[in-house]
């Protein structure tokens, strides 16, 4: 045995690939960890256990370091096992070793037991490393020895309890995830559901073939095939009817024109093929059958021509006559006030003067003059309209206390207005009620307007009253017959100053405006030495100064930029000391003395507006008014409802027929539907 020793040398920095041949007794073995000097024993601790059991461990925690160890079979000390292995240089060789000489941690097998005990081996193995994992013991040798490359006994043996662990969270975060994304799921199709038959709903049922859940565009690629051949048939009858009475073909003539009725019936109101009567196909090919003979019997290229050509000329008359008396027709409704609205200052009046108002006497004139306070203008003979403005205004006041309203009407409803307020007064606001016939200084020698409304050719230009009222002759200025074109209450804002010497600022409102906000912010406004406070209205090349001017004129064109930006009439903050300073009542006069043959602008109140008041309009947010509510049906509404202000300017005031229906509510909101009054004209929500 040490002549053996000796020819061992060592091995610590080679792989060596041992092969044990258990002679004798059948033994395997693998390493173990024993304290022998022996240069075998000192190659064999470069390898692991091939089975490692509790026991083994449990001797590892005891001491292990003597040389004898304890074998498993203590009868059998003094067994040779001998050893086979190859060194670095590829040669084989031999060793043998005594029983006695190895440690308790090495296990004896039996080759007839191998398939009878691994499963008890398997199940020793893994209560080692488990044991291995709670005690910390040779865990980082596990680790070190899979870095050097060696295949490991076990794989989980590299795996520390804080990454098990982490492994652990992260598999129940995946789970927790996947269950989240599971529910999601399901409650997506929920709502699909739900919203499919809140859809459902809606559907009419009852029409086959009509309605569909996609737009009716898409339910089919030639939805109206047949609907338009039967337009186009109609056409085509029409054209070979003329060109058949020109020719005597009296028969043919009545044939075309008995089908186009039939035609015309079977269309009626359809839009689409879904839509036609059931007879409709069968009409067609009718149709169809009689064009055929009317081609061939009258078809000729240029007469065909030509008789199309008359029916579009005559067609495209028909359309401009229709827009001309479309235009007369909303003008006229615009203008005409309805029976109930006409109702309701008569009534009024009647019951100030039956029931003694008129002699009730006036307010405190110190609140009227009070500088300190809010100070609305209202110029409007139109009582309902008043009443919302007022009624929204306060409504969102904070301090409704300190607002006081100016109202100025004419003497046909001064006494409507008044008796309207003084049995409904705005809540702790202060109204004033005047009228303007009132105003003495008012007069044709001191005002323009006036004296140019009093001359024979402004009369006869506005007026026609050497010519009949009629489409044609009134379509070049049927804009500007409206009344409130050449009533002075249009004009009375050029004269603020005038009207409230003792204020230094006041809000203009129109009469067809709502409030929505509270407006005293408007007040603290800085108008960096302006007059006029105001929302600019351009857009774009919309609303600018060549709109509403005729820079075709040179004391126009010398004197303004026809790119100027316009501005909006209905909510203006005016400053009254900086109006004085300025004189701007004067410059108002001076140009609507030049344009008294109508050459610089039309009538109205916007192009004086814009011409008076140009460098000295102080632009305020956008947010503080919006327009178009009279005339635009496809206004952003998300602006609408955040709007300060919004105004009906336009033809369609809320209190007409005519009024855009979305619109409404914003305005009937404030009016007083509960009021006896409107109950009795009939003035209904």
């Amino acid at each position: 045995m040490e002549a053996g020793e000796k020819s061992f040398p060592s091995f610590h920095s080679l792989q060596i690939l041992i092969f044990i041949s258990l002679m004798l007794c059948n033994l395997a073995f693998v390493k173990a960890n024993v304290s022998n000097p022996l240069p075998f024993q000192r190659e064999f601790n470069e390898f692991r256990p091939l089975y490692y059991c509790e026991r083994c461990l449990a001797g590892k925690v005891q001491d292990t370091a003597s040389a004898t160890g304890v074998s498993n079979y203590p009868d059998e000390q003094d067994i040779d096992i001998i050893a086979t292995y190859s060194d670095t240089s590829g040669a084989i060789r031999i060793s043998r070793v005594k029983m006695r000489d190895l440690s308790a941690s090495w296990v004896w097998e039996n080759p007839m037991d191998v398939h009878h005990d691994q499963s008890t081996s398997s199940e020793t193995v893994v209560d080692s490393f488990q044991y291995g994992i709670r005690s910390g013991e040779n865990a980082e040798h596990y680790i070190d020895g899979h870095q050097d490359g060696r295949i490991p006994y076990l794989y989980n043996s590299s795996m520390s309890p804080v990454k098990r662990m982490r492994q652990i969270a992260r598999k129940e975060r995946r789970d927790l995830r996947t269950a989240q994304l599971i529910q999601q799921d399901k409650e997506t199709d929920n709502q699909m559901a739900e919203a499919a038959i809140e859809r459902s709903k809606s559907l009419d049922t009852s029409v086959k073939r009509k309605y569909n859940i996609w737009r009716r565009d898409f339910v089919h690629p030639h939805s109206d095939s047949i609907l338009k051949l039967m337009q186009d048939q109609m056409i085509m009858a029409k054209a070979y009817a003329s060109i058949a009475k020109s020719k005597n073909e009296s028969e043919l003539y009545n044939a075309l024109m008995a089908h186009s009725n039939a035609s015309q019936s079977a269309i009626g109101e359809a839009h689409s093929d879904a839509e036609l009567h059931p007879s409709a196909l069968d009409q067609a090919k009718a149709m169809g059958h009689i064009l055929s003979r009317a081609k061939d019997k009258l078809y000729d290229c240029d007469i065909v021509a030509r008789t199309f050509r008359a029916m579009v000329q005559s067609t495209e008359d028909k359309v401009t006559a229709m827009k001309k008396k479309t235009a007369f027709l909303i003008q006229l409704a615009a203008k005409t006030i309805p029976k109930r609205l006409q109702c309701l200052p008569l009534q009024l009046a009647a019951d100030y003067y039956m029931q003694g108002y008129y002699s009730k006497p006036d307010l405190d004139k110190e609140k009227l003059e009070d500088p300190s306070l809010y100070h609305y203008a209202i110029f409007s003979d139109n009582v309902l309209a008043t009443s919302v403005v007022v009624n929204s205004t306060v409504l969102h006041a904070k301090e409704p206390e300190k607002h006081v309203f100016h109202v100025v009407t004419d003497k046909l409803n001064f006494a409507a207005m008044r008796m309207w307020f003084i049995v409904n007064p705005p809540m702790k606001a202060t109204i004033q009620v005047e009228n303007i016939d009132d105003f003495k200084w008012l007069n044709s020698s001191y005002c323009s307007v006036l004296r140019q409304l009093e001359s024979a050719r402004t009369k006869e230009y506005y007026f026609k009253v050497n010519h009949p009222t009629t489409v044609s002759a009134g379509e070049d200025n049927l804009k500007y017959r409206n009344p409130k074109y050449l009533s002075m209450l249009n004009h009375l804002r050029f004269y603020l100053p005038e009207v409230y010497p003792k204020l230094d600022k006041i809000l203009f409102l129109d009469d067809d405006i709502v409030v929505q906000k509270d407006l005293t912010p408007l007040w603290s406004v800085d108008l960096q030495g302006m007059v006029n406070g105001a929302v600019e209205t351009c857009k774009e090349s919309f609303h600018r100064f060549d709109k509403y001017l005729n820079f075709s004129n040179p004391k126009i064109s010398e004197n303004f930029d026809p790119n100027a930006c316009g501005w909006a009439f209905g909510m203006n903050i005016f400053d009254l000391k900086e109006w004085k300073k300025r004189n701007i009542t004067g410059i108002y006069h001076r140009w609507q003395d030049m344009n008294e043959d109508r050459t610089l602008w039309k009538l109205g109140s916007l192009p004086p507006g814009l011409i008076t008041f140009y460098n000295l309009t102080y632009p305020l947010d956008r947010g503080w008014h919006v327009l178009g509510l009279g005339y635009d049906p496809a206004l952003n509404q998300s602006e609408i409802e955040n709007a300060a202000v919004i105004h009906y300017n336009g033809n369609y005031k809320p209190w007409l027929d005519l009024a855009v229906s979305k619109y409404n509510s914003y305005w009937s909101r404030y009016v007083m539907f509960d009021n006896h009054y409107l109950q009795f004209c009939n003035i209904r929500q």
